[in-house]
């Protein structure tokens, strides 16, 4: 298992939604740059990025300061958001990320998400399984899709992925704790160890995450962080400690 810090970029700023509300905004930094290298020095390795303008209106609107963040830290990065062409993945890719997330791809556009993964790797791109009471969520989770979580992971482990980063709408931005019974079902449904995103409070989240680590390949924190009830050490230390 390992921390992936959550730097979610809305009018470029970083922010945290409530639930994925877009009336719901805390910002936490003004410089998304910056606190990526502030989660740098504090530890992390990876940092999970999310343009959010562009996770709802559907092209990248945040390429500028995503590429800031690749080009100020060292750090391993995964980025989405608006992800749909061949051409947006590439053009991450060639800044630095280190992986790309592809989500509401996955629902509209089955046969590009399908190409995509064949042609850049499994090792490159993710999938990205956002869903509220199991159905899935898209355009940035301003709409339902009609399609239950469960089937989309087992869609996409067709296609050939081996990352994916699930994340628990309902708890999420909210510091309520984790449901490892979701995770375990679609760890199940997908055939590999998933990204757990969501209700992450403190490290004693982590540590009941820990509990079904086969199932779980990373865990990604956000508003905890930000807020103080988890720091980025205690984080990568409780992750490191289950690997």
């Amino acid at each position: 298992m390992y921390l992936l810090p959550a730097i979610d970029i809305l009018g470029g700023e970083a922010v945290r939604l409530a639930k994925g509300d877009y009336q719901q905004v805390t910002v936490y930094n003004e410089d998304p740059a910056a606190q990526a290298q502030d989660f740098a020095a504090a530890g992390a390795h990876w940092i999970h990025v999310v343009d959010l303008d562009g996770a709802k209106s559907g092209t990248p609107q945040n390429y500028q300061i995503v590429e800031r963040i690749l080009a100020r830290t060292n750090l391993s990065i995964e980025v989405g958001g608006g992800v749909r062409s061949i051409s947006t993945i590439d053009r991450l890719l060639h800044a630095g990320a280190s992986r790309v997330v592809l989500g509401t791809a996955l629902v509209r556009d089955p046969e590009f998400a399908k190409k995509a993964v064949k042609k850049f790797g499994p090792d490159v791109l993710v999938a990205g399984i956002d869903a509220r009471d199991g159905e899935v969520a898209i355009s940035g989770w301003v709409e339902g899709s009609g399609v239950n979580a469960t089937e989309l992971a087992r869609l996409a482990r067709d296609f050939g992925y081996e990352h994916l980063i699930y994340t628990d709408i309902s708890r999420d931005g909210l510091r309520v704790g984790v449901n490892t019974q979701d995770y375990i079902a679609m760890a199940i449904a997908f055939g590999h160890p998933v990204i757990a995103s969501g209700g992450v409070a403190s490290v004693e989240d982590i540590k009941t995450l820990a509990q079904c680590a086969s199932s779980i390949e990373g865990v990604i924190a956000g508003r905890a962080l930000y807020e103080g009830s988890l720091t980025v050490e205690e984080g990568v230390e409780a992750c490191a400690s289950v690997s």
